[in-house]
């Protein structure tokens, strides 16, 4: 099912993900599955390292119709997991400042050729240790959904490959498109938390009450100054149980999910209106809109100005824009 959107000026972003032996099906077909619900912004295509038939995990055989000539022209290339843990010869054939991206284990393979040495990166939370050991100079977080580096990002594992495509269709084409995209797949647009709430750990007491509804609370009153007691008392428990809770459950401390979902809400909010930063701020919590401009530079890199100017369309300065800049610099 694709997306119906309006064709963009440029030429389609192209995809190219490179099967190995032993590659896992359902991984394999997450970049098809995602970007392909935008034929027109972009092209997704499937190749082997030698344009040979590529065996998988499962009981089949899979033949690409491609082979590794066309990742000379890929603008992304994606890695998903498969047996092989050294980098193929047709990796040499990536262009430079290509956008690679691993799902899964197929961090190994970026690993290899040495392209993550001295980055952030993530894989499955079961091969994280493994994966840190023999590679001493990544860092290695075994607790997120996906770790995005600019032009390399990894993810953990097998779905979580889901939310780093729809990060990356975020990170392109912003999250009005993302979120359509993600309706179309029946998928969540945003999954809270990492992966640290999927590792193993001993099941808790019935008795336990999860943090859900404290959570569901604070996503409709961001414009307040939320403190961890406030939180806590939702729930009805101490602060230290509920951050201990809260901590099992999602992978993160309640005051970064708090930033994280102002930050979202402000996005959005920075795509489908004409609010003044400074009212934006107000809208979903922020102190200050300098606080909103350094929770957003940390979470994307630009300012919220330059953000609104990429994924929104219209005027290039909507009413109120220039709260975005100091009070010097629109005199």
């Amino acid at each position: 099912m694709s997306v119906s959107e309006p064709a963009p000026a440029a030429a389609p972003h192209r995809v190219v993900v490179l099967a190995l032996d032993g590659v896992y099906p359902f991984e394999l077909g997450i970049p098809a599955r995602i970007f392909g619900c935008l034929p027109d912004r972009y092209t997704v295509l499937t190749c082997s390292a030698d344009g040979r038939p590529v065996r998988t995990r499962a009981d089949f055989t899979i033949t690409a119709d491609h082979g590794p000539e066309v990742l000379e022209s890929a603008d992304t290339v994606v890695i998903p997991p498969s047996a092989v843990t050294e980098a193929p010869d047709a990796l040499a054939r990536v262009r430079p400042g290509t956008r690679l991206v691993s799902i899964c284990t197929g961090a190994h393979i970026l690993a290899a050729a040495g392209i993550l040495d001295g980055r952030p990166a993530t894989t499955h939370w079961f091969e994280a240790a493994e994966f840190a050991r023999r590679h001493p100079r990544i860092r290695v977080d075994p607790d997120v959904l996906f770790v995005d580096d600019g032009d390399v990002l990894t993810s953990a594992g097998a779905a979580s490959g889901v939310d780093l495509c729809l990060h990356l269709v975020r990170r392109d084409h912003g999250s009005e498109i993302a979120n359509r995209v993600a309706r179309a797949c029946v998928v969540p647009a945003w999954r809270d938390g990492g992966q640290a709430q999927y590792i193993e750990r001993p099941v808790p007491s019935p008795a336990a009450e999860s943090t859900a509804a404290a959570r569901a609370w604070a996503l409709d009153h961001l414009h307040l100054p939320l403190t961890l007691a406030d939180l806590a008392g939702r729930a009805r428990m101490s602060g230290r149980t509920f951050a201990r809770r809260f901590q099992q459950e999602l992978g993160m401390s309640p005051g970064r999910w708090l930033i994280q979902q102002r930050v979202d809400r402000a996005r959005r909010l920075l795509e489908s209106s004409d609010l003044s930063v400074d009212r934006i701020a107000g809208e979903v919590g922020f102190a200050t809109a300098a606080s909103l401009r350094q929770h957003l530079q940390t979470a994307v890199g630009v300012s919220p100005l330059a953000y609104r100017r990429t994924f929104r369309g219209g005027p290039a300065r909507p009413p109120g824009a220039d709260a975005d800049r100091p009070a010097a610099a629109r005199a």
